[in-house]
Formats: C-alpha cells, structure tokens, sequence
C-alpha cells in the first residue's frame, strides 16, 4: 500500500532509527515511546493486522517473536521483563493499520494493559 507510513518507513522513503532489519522484517524506535525501551517490529510487506495475515506476512510475522527476544538482549530489557503487543483494529488502540508488534521495556509496565 503506497499511502501507508510503515510500508514508505519499510522503503526508506521515510527516516527512522532502524535497530534491525533482514529481507522480511524491519524494526525501528517509535517516536512516540511509552518506555525507555520502545521498538516497532512490522513485517515489510503491507499487512493490515493479524486479522488479515496473508501467507507472506504470517511467515514474516511468525519470526517475530525471537527477533523480539533478541532485540530485548541487545537493548538491556530481557533480563528485567519487557513487553510484546499487537493493537488489533480501532477498538484495540491500533493507529496504524500496518502489522506491528510493540516491544516495550525499561521500567516496570505493570499488569494492565487499560486504564
């Protein structure tokens, strides 16, 4: 999808600050943080959300979850806990209809997720 921020951030017609990046994947630090720690994991290719997986994006969606172990190493949250989430529509906070995973860390998140 042209019109769409992650898909013009994925293409780099967009800046970012990317942490990571591979043939299906791209990960970048949101620039709105809601921690210390506060990356955006999105598959590349364009994808609503999980309610619209299309088989390249669930393959690229399924390598989420390690990279996002692996990012919580590199950025010094695995050992104190972090957070990974994905909004699902409007009524569950999404704003950017492109699949993306949050990883928050770095300060204690507590155990709800709504006020």
């Amino acid at each position: 999808m042209s019109e769409c921020l992650f898909c013009k951030i994925a293409r780099k017609e967009i800046p970012s600050a990317i942490v990571y990046e591979d043939d299906t994947l791209i990960a970048f630090k949101d620039i709105f943080p809601q921690a210390p720690v506060h990356l955006l994991i999105i598959p590349k290719v364009h994808c609503e959300g999980l309610g619209d997986l299309t088989p390249e994006a669930e393959a690229a969606a399924a390598r989420i979850p390690r990279l996002a172990a692996r990012l919580a190493v590199e950025h010094g949250v695995q050992a104190s806990g972090w957070r990974l989430i994905s909004n699902c529509g409007a009524d569950g906070g999404q704003t950017v209809f492109h699949l993306h995973f949050h990883l928050l860390g770095g300060k204690s998140l507590g155990g709800k997720l709504c006020q």
